[in-house]
């Protein structure tokens, strides 16, 4: 008796099953060439506001940096903890010292519980990230509403100078 090709195919599948063979090893190496590229571009990443964008002034300072709020002021814009709080452009001719939406943020940072007791003299620090060509009214300014929302203890991030 002779089958016709669908026969045939059908007495194939039965022989060899349904199953669909994966070639899983070239998916896998797909995916580790992909997530390998997505991690080495990953620190090109770079917004307006981060600290790269900021070119520090040079210092001999030895001290090392406390943990603080930190305050990033570059050509455009003015950012607290990562969160862009106003543009310098509005900012640098206004004529009050005080600049509302950076007290507002400070006074929002400064409003949260402390959990440690010991931690309560170190909540109201703060450090100034500031471009090293940034007007000296701005830098004023800033200082000035930093110490009207009750933020005393600031300092100036700078990079050191390498010993030569």
């Amino acid at each position: 008796m002779s089958l016709t090709p669908r026969q045939r195919r059908a007495e194939r599948r039965a022989r060899h099953g349904n199953a669909v063979d994966m070639n899983l090893v070239s998916l896998i190496d797909v995916f580790t060439i992909l997530i390998f590229f997505l991690l080495s571009n990953a620190g090109g990443v770079e917004t307006l506001a981060s600290p790269k964008s900021v070119k520090l002034p040079m210092s001999e300072a030895q001290t090392a940096p406390h943990e603080t709020v930190v305050i990033v002021v570059n050509a455009t814009e003015i950012v607290v903890d990562g969160r862009k709080v106003a543009a310098v452009a509005d900012v640098i001719d206004a004529r009050e010292d005080l600049i509302a939406p950076l007290k507002a943020e400070l006074e929002a940072l400064a409003s949260r519980e402390v959990i440690r007791q010991e931690n309560n003299a170190q909540a109201r620090r703060l450090t100034i990230m500031g471009d090293k060509d940034i007007p000296y009214r701005l830098l004023r300014k800033i200082m000035a509403t930093s110490a009207s929302a009750n933020y005393a203890d600031v300092s100036f991030a700078v990079r050191q100078r390498s010993a030569s």
